[in-house]
């Protein structure tokens, strides 16, 4: 095909025309600050409200429960050291899992040098949390249980409810990273007994560098950020008036199109799932069959060396990835395949691929072409693949 096929939404997403137009008078024509006190910035404060409404409503939150940030790492960290500063008297004890996000697990071993101590959670081989080791986990002295709401790699949905239902029965915090989640699948701050909720614009077709942090009113949470009273003087700084915007339109049109969505990228993916089990050999799927993101499908392949696979794809104009965008430089295998029990030599031949709705099952079926010829390229060069074969015959 001529035109690049990106299927990396998971890194990030093309930001809609739609939500590009609802921002650009935000820049050049109604440029006031909304926290001053003139007419003029009053309808940039507007714009921020509506905004703020859009994304509770999407959550089943309330507007003042809604505070706007940088984005989906700014409120993971604010989530957990805030709330670690906060509950410290009553105990120095946090529960997460394995396969978190590094914006969670590098903020815990932070929090770690501090003298907090952390339960890292195991998961199944399909990356799910296990009920009953979280419960075991759980200590007088346990204040938050941060666990994601969907994994952004191998893209298995945890059980929100159930997990938000020990955390309230213990009366212990329950934060959730939902950056991949939110607008992609249905949630609900008070079915699923969330205190805590981090959201991203850039993975909904909005624009990067803007987030927001869902805080259930009564959570004593410090603030993260000092120097101004803006959003209700837990996190200073001017407003990103236009991502604010953006983030609101595309949240807008993501709750809009959600169901919509969800049955089209969900016949795609699987469809990518199917012929690529069944035509390519020594391949696996990583991550739950259907208890996933309806965009994800994540795939290990033996005798092949991820990054090798990357660069020929990329030569065929196909955008895709190995796991997380944040961990894109390492050499290590990812974090969360080794926690699912895959063993170093399999992990490291993984494959993300993670669709839109613009997504066309030619471009599946293209990208599924390329793959078997990229990968019996790489095996044939393979001195393993050689050795496996000669002793398999």
């Amino acid at each position: 095909m001529s035109k690049l096929i990106y299927l990396d939404n998971a890194a990030t997403t093309q930001v809609y025309p739609e939500v590009v137009e609802a921002m650009k008078p935000y820049f050049t024509e109604v440029y006031g600050n909304p926290s001053s006190i003139y007419s003029f910035a009053g309808e940039a404060k507007k714009a921020v409200d509506h905004s703020r409404q859009v994304i509770a409503d999407m959550l089943g939150a309330k507007t003042e429960e809604i505070y706007f940030t940088g984005g989906g790492s700014e409120s993971d960290n604010w989530a957990i050291k805030a709330a670690a500063e906060a509950y410290a008297s009553k105990g120095k004890h946090i529960i997460t899992s394995k396969i978190e996000h590094h914006a969670v697990l590098h903020t815990c071993e932070w929090l770690e040098k501090q003298g907090f101590e952390v339960t890292y959670l195991n998961v199944d081989e399909e990356g799910t949390v296990q009920l009953e080791e979280l419960r075991a986990a759980i200590r007088p002295d346990t204040i938050l249980i941060s666990i994601m709401a969907a994994n952004n790699e191998i893209g298995t949905i945890q059980p929100l409810k159930e997990i938000g239902e020990i955390a309230k029965e213990h009366g212990i915090l329950f934060h959730t990273d939902a950056v991949q989640a939110f607008g992609h699948i249905a949630l609900n701050v008070d079915d699923m007994k969330i205190d805590m909720l981090s959201l991203s614009g850039h993975k909904i077709n909005g624009p990067k560098g803007i987030g927001a942090m869902y805080i259930r009113k009564g959570v004593k949470i410090r603030s993260f950020i000092h120097g101004g009273a803006q959003e209700r003087q837990r996190r200073a700084g001017t407003h990103n008036v236009p991502g604010i915007v953006g983030l609101g339109k595309a949240a807008e049109m993501a709750a809009a199109g959600m169901e919509n969505r969800i049955s089209y990228e969900t016949s795609l993916r699987d469809h990518l799932i199917s012929r690529v089990l069944e035509e390519i050999p020594y391949s696996r799927l990583n991550g739950h069959r259907t208890n996933r993101l309806p965009n994800n499908a994540n795939f290990c392949f033996r005798f092949i060396e991820g990054e090798s696979m990357l660069i020929l794809l990329d030569q065929n104009g196909i955008c895709a990835s190995s796991g997380s965008a944040c961990t894109s430089g390492s050499l290590d295998p990812s974090h969360v395949l080794l926690a699912i029990g895959l063993p170093h030599e399999i992990a490291h031949g993984s494959l993300r691929l993670t669709l839109s709705e613009q997504t066309t099952m030619e471009e599946i079926d293209f990208t599924v072409d390329k793959l078997k010829e990229i990968i019996a390229r790489l095996r044939s060069m393979s001195p393993l693949y050689e050795d496996f074969v000669k002793k398999n015959s």
